[in-house]
This record gives structure tokens, sequence and C-alpha cells, in this order.
């Protein structure tokens, strides 16, 4: 399989070899770590089709750098288990089948002992390979975005954990506080004016990006407002009291109809007694604090909220505009705290093209019937995100790190 020059970003791997070990083995390690407060039985368990154990996402992030990297630069390669080339493929056609999504959770062989074996064998291997010296380009740049894959399956990693644990009627932590999901106090609303005009939209520079991020280019916007928070657990509470959830004229056609099929009263993970409302968090039930920005929520609901607060969803351009803006000082949490839907279908940039082989598929092959989310999440690994940054992900999904910023036209 030949990979050479099929990544379409820069990279920010340089330096010597020993830099690039260095960065390996810190993103390999973050890995472990994230797995080990689990037992080997929540690592293994598969909460719903759009979650994945624990296990197979340590054993896909190995699986992509044994694939990508050492298939094609390490002399005399063999493969772990050649089983695994299917086991642990997530969607790359070019690579071959794939095991199916929704049935990963009945993987209980390999063992997680196995998996670890696995990542413990590639990453010694990986180490040999990059101890040869300053690697070249083409294998520098699949370096670096396998480690931003795996980055991004870290955080993947936690909200299935998370979901899973929910699970459970106990609620039981995934580790003690302070937690993840324990996002700063936001106020509100507060509103920064925006010129709008003719902005420019896109990753610029030579630091790494994935290829949905390209090319920049030039976007009109009309004049508008963005929020300065986020909205809040109170200002949600406000919205459900006043009917929100049994009021057709604020969801979408199809929005109303997943709300009524799935009998929602209010966000995921939130649970109401005789105490009032609780909130499951990764370090288990907490009191639902009213001026925490409201979190899971799907683009539906988030959509939904907007219409009935008299305001909208921001276009992604709308978004990002504003935090590269003369007055971008004034917006708080456009950072890890929540991914924030947009209005905006996922599609490509003007100019966009997948590259060719097996990687090209990371990005170009979804971008049909999901929407945009801008900034990143309490749960998002430090250092992982950038203004550019597209997240994706369907209408119905609630289980991520997702929130709200609203928008107006001036």
């Amino acid at each position: 399989m030949n990979l050479t020059g099929v990544v379409p970003s820069a990279t920010d791997i340089d330096g010597d070899g020993a830099a690039a070990a260095r960065r390996y083995e810190a993103v390999r390690a973050a890995s472990l770590a994230l797995a080990q407060p689990l037992s080997a039985e929540d690592c293994c368990v598969q909460s719903m089709p759009d979650a994945s154990p624990t296990k197979w996402h340590l054993a896909h992030t190995t699986w992509f750098f044994e694939t990508f990297i050492l298939e094609t630069h390490e002399p005399g390669f063999r493969p772990f288990d050649p089983a695994f080339r299917e086991l642990f493929n997530s969607y790359y056609q070019g690579v071959g089948p794939q095991y199916p999504r929704p049935r990963r959770g009945l993987l209980t062989r390999p063992s997680l002992a196995t998996v670890l074996d696995y990542r413990a064998a590639v990453d010694e291997r990986m180490r040999r390979l990059l101890a040869r010296g300053l690697p070249p380009a083409p294998l520098a740049a699949l370096l670096e975005l396998g480690l931003q894959h795996e980055q991004q399956h870290q955080e993947l990693m936690l909200t299935d954990i998370k979901h899973l644990l929910s699970c459970h009627p106990l609620w039981p932590a995934y580790r003690d506080a302070p937690a993840v999901d324990a996002p700063a106090a936001s106020a509100g609303p507060e509103w920064l004016d925006c010129a709008g005009g003719l902005v420019e939209v896109g990753h610029q520079g030579a630091s790494f990006a994935f290829d949905n991020e390209l090319p920049r280019h030039k976007v009109f916007l009309r004049p508008y407002a963005l929020a300065t928070c986020l909205v809040s657990n109170g200002r949600y509470l406000a919205f459900m009291a006043d009917g929100g959830y049994h009021n057709p004229a604020h969801w979408l056609a199809e929005g109303w109809d997943w709300c009524r099929a799935q009998q929602l009263e209010h966000p995921l993970y939130w649970r109401r007694d005789a105490g009032g409302w609780s909130e499951f968090t990764l370090a288990g039930a907490r009191p639902l604090a009213a001026d925490a920005p409201v979190a899971h929520l799907s683009y539906y609901e988030a959509d939904a909220f907007a219409r009935w607060a008299g305001a909208r969803l921001p276009t992604e351009a709308e978004w990002e505009g504003a935090c590269t803006g003369p007055d971008r000082g004034a917006l708080r949490q456009m950072f890890g705290v929540l991914w924030q839907w947009t209005q905006s279908s996922y599609a490509p940039y003007p100019g966009f093209a997948p590259a060719p082989g097996a990687v090209g598929e990371y990005n170009g092959k979804f971008m049909v019937n999901q929407y945009v989310l801008r900034g990143s999440s309490c749960a998002t690994p430090e250092g992982h995100a950038r203004v550019s940054y597209r997240n994706f992900f369907p209408t119905p999904a609630r289980w991520q790190f997702t929130g709200l910023r609203l928008a107006k036209d001036s």
C-alpha cells in the first residue's frame, strides 16, 4: 500500500527523530492513562452503536500506526496479528473489510491484555523506526496525522465511557473530582456586534490541519451579533419550563418527530428527583449548576432553544470570523468547554479535494447529513484545538460534549 504524499496537510513534527519520538510517547501514554481507572469489563462493553469500547479505541489507534506507517516503512514488516487488520479497521475501505461498528462490544477476544500487548509491540517497533533519525517528510506527516487521530479518539474514549457509565442505575464515577466535564460558570446573554463583510476562513500557516480545514478562502458575511458566552443550564431550564419540549413551533419538523419518538423532556444525563435536578458527570452525579453551560445537546435541541430565545445558531464562518476579529477578546468559552453547534452543513470548502489512497477517506466521504461544530470541549486534549478546526456530527448526536452559542442578525 503506497501512501507516499497522500497526507494533505503540514506536520507539527520537526527537529530530530528524538523529538518525534518524545511526542509519540506522550500521546500514546495519554491514551493508557485515560483507560487506567477502568476495569477490563468496563473496557469491553459497548453502550450503543455510536459508541465504541475503550479496548477497541486502544486497538484501533494502534492499528493506524501499524497499517499506515509500519506496513510501508518498516523493513521486513510482519503484522502483530493478521486478524486485527479487519477487527480494528474503522471505515477505511481502501485497506479492506471492517468488523461492523454496532457489534464492537461483542469482541470479547482479543482480551484487553492482548490489546495492551499489541500497543506495546507496535510502540517498540515505532521507537526503532524513529531511532533511525529525522523522519522523512512523508513519514513525518503520517506520524503527525496518526497522533492527531489518536487525540481525537482520546476525546471519544471519554465521551463513550461517560455514556457507558450513565447506563448503570447507580451512576458510578469514572474517576474522582476534578471532573473533566466541570466547565467554568457562564453568564449572559451579552452580545458582540460583528461588522461582517469579506472575511477569510480556513487554516493558514505551516502547522498541522486536517484536510477539511482547507483551502483557506473568502466568505462574505452580513452584519451579525454573537453571544459572548455559551447558553447556561439556568436558561435552558427556562426553555423547559416554558414547554420547550412540547411546543412544535420551536422545532424543525424532523427534530420534532425525533423528540416525540424519543419522548424527550430534558438534555442527556439530567435526572430529577425530590431534591431537584442533578447531572451525571465523569465524577458521578452532581447537583445541576444553573450557571454552568448546558451540555450534551443534539443539533435539534440547540436549534429549538435558539428559536425559542428569538435568536439562531451561528454559521461556522460567523463563529470563525468573530473568533479572529478585532474584538475577539470579548468572547468567552470559545475553547475548552463545549463544542458549539453551528447551522452550517458539513460540506467541502471551495476547491477541496480528498487525497488519493486510503488516508483520503479520513474526512471527505463524511461530508453529508452532518453539521459542523466549532471550538473544543473540556475533553479535548491540550493543544489539539485551533480556530479553523471543523468537528462534525449528525443532528441527533447528544453523547458528545456539545453546547450552543447564540447568534442573531444585526
